[in-house]
């Protein structure tokens, strides 16, 4: 990692959030492109996968551009989005910057597995996706790099190695695919709500909130017996570990000061989240180690450290508008005209998310490309909030599902397994089984 990159990068997602707060989209440009430059300057630094999604969509937009099918209006909207979505990404990343300062974070597995075994399913994935809602992809490096380290420290190997990886870290992802579903952190959300603002979080979260349930009851049914050979192993904590009620009362004013940025400026959830978690995580950071310094080098080297995810967000985010700006506005129009047809349209956009990422295509360049639809429906009178709620629901599976996805892939990178296994062995009877059952729901909520 070159000094540019930690400069560059962190000067980009700063511009973004000062232009977030001016409603600037020429500056939110502007940062777009310090955002593409940095990534441009890592090369091959960026891994295979993030590098070809931003040659793509370079490439792509390039194209259209000489082809003159792309206006400067649209080529702005394309960078101010990128920015976005990758400032999205490193402001909340900035979390990761607490977890050293926690043992209650360290130790957090023997927390987990404490308890009667029957719960055990549940409550990992309701804590990974509560942590995740602050720490987004990091909550799977915390979560996934203590558990390795863990099992290597008690010398758990073998069959029981495996069994304890099947259990907690298909627990931690499924968790931390629920995200979508009743977080306002999420990038889901902060796509549907950036591209139609008169949707929002609390209209989505009653029915996502329904969809998690049903997912982690299912999980519940299939995975407990193996928890219970787990929690056979596990280690008893006497005590909580240091610093857990500070913890709790930090993450408490993340979400405190998340509402009442909405509350006050009129921003949206997933807005205040981004401004809200590096503010809070940069004084606390200032209050315990006093040096201004120092915390200036951690913070960027974090935000740096995060340029392969920002790259495929902020890729995405381009092919998404590029994409979507020159397929016919009308292309939807007389689908939904007809009997049944929003259904469709939410049915068909829920099952495209999860088999296009089998196929590598990871979910939020399809989210992005189908957001770019629901204006003009709306234009139409077709209500959003069915098909937005059925594009969370894909976008959750979709995270499942998907072997090129970062979650998929740092799980497999901490428990040494195959991405294949981790997406379709473990994950592929469950969502076999989720699909009717949540198109079932889709279809309740629009008679």
């Amino acid at each position: 990692m070159t000094a540019v990159e930690r400069g560059l990068l962190p000067i980009a997602v700063v511009l973004e959030l000062v232009a977030m707060c001016l409603a600037s989209q020429s500056l939110s440009a502007l940062a777009g492109v310090l955002f593409l430059v940095g990534f441009l300057w890592a090369g091959k630094r960026l891994q295979a996968y993030s590098r070809a999604l931003l040659v793509v969509a370079l490439a792509v937009t390039a194209w259209l551009t000489y082809k003159g099918e792309l206006t400067t209006p649209q080529l702005i909207k394309a960078s101010a989005d990128a920015a976005f979505y990758a400032a999205f990404l490193g402001s909340l990343g900035m979390m990761q910057c607490l977890v050293r300062r926690f043992e209650v974070l360290r130790r957090i597995h023997d927390v987990l597995l404490g308890g009667r075994p029957v719960w055990l399913y549940p409550k990992y994935a309701l804590v990974s996706c509560g942590i995740a809602s602050v720490l987004s992809f990091g909550m799977m490096n915390l979560l996934c790099g203590t558990l390795s380290e863990t099992l290597s420290e008690r010398g758990i190997t073998g069959q029981s190695r495996l069994r304890w990886l099947r259990s907690v870290l298909i627990s931690t992802l499924r968790g931390f695919a629920l995200v979508p579903l009743v977080a306002p952190t999420s990038v889901a959300v902060a796509i549907l709500t950036r591209e139609l603002p008169v949707l929002s979080w609390s209209m989505l979260l009653p029915f996502g909130a329904t969809a998690a349930v049903a997912l982690v009851l299912l999980g519940w049914l299939l995975e407990q017996r193996r928890f219970r050979q787990v929690s056979t192993e596990r280690v008893a904590l006497d005590q909580w570990p240091a610093g857990t009620v500070r913890l709790l009362v930090l993450v408490l004013v993340v979400f405190s000061v998340m509402a009442t940025l909405v509350a006050l400026t009129g921003l949206k959830v997933s807005a205040a989240a981004m401004l809200a978690v590096p503010a809070i995580t940069l004084l606390y950071m200032l209050w315990q180690d006093r040096s201004p310094v120092t915390i200036a080098r951690e913070s960027s080297v974090q935000i740096s450290a995060m340029s392969n995810e920002m790259a495929i967000f902020a890729a995405s985010a381009i092919l998404g508008v590029t994409l979507s700006a020159v397929i016919p506005g009308d292309a939807l129009s007389g689908l939904a005209a007809q009997a049944g047809g929003v259904f469709v349209l939410a049915a068909a956009g829920l099952l495209m998310l999860p088999l296009l990422s089998a196929i590598g295509i990871i979910p939020i360049t399809v989210l992005s490309i189908q957001a770019g639809f629901l204006p003009q429906l709306v234009a139409e009178g077709v209500d959003p909030l069915p098909i937005a709620v059925a594009l969370v629901i894909g976008f959750s599976l979709a995270m499942m599902l998907s072997p090129f996805g970062p979650s998929v892939m740092l799980l497999s990178r901490f428990g040494q397994i195959s991405r294949w296994k981790v997406a379709f062995r473990w994950n592929g009877v469950f969502v076999l089984i989720a699909v009717p059952l949540l198109l079932a729901f889709l279809a309740l909520i629009l008679r």
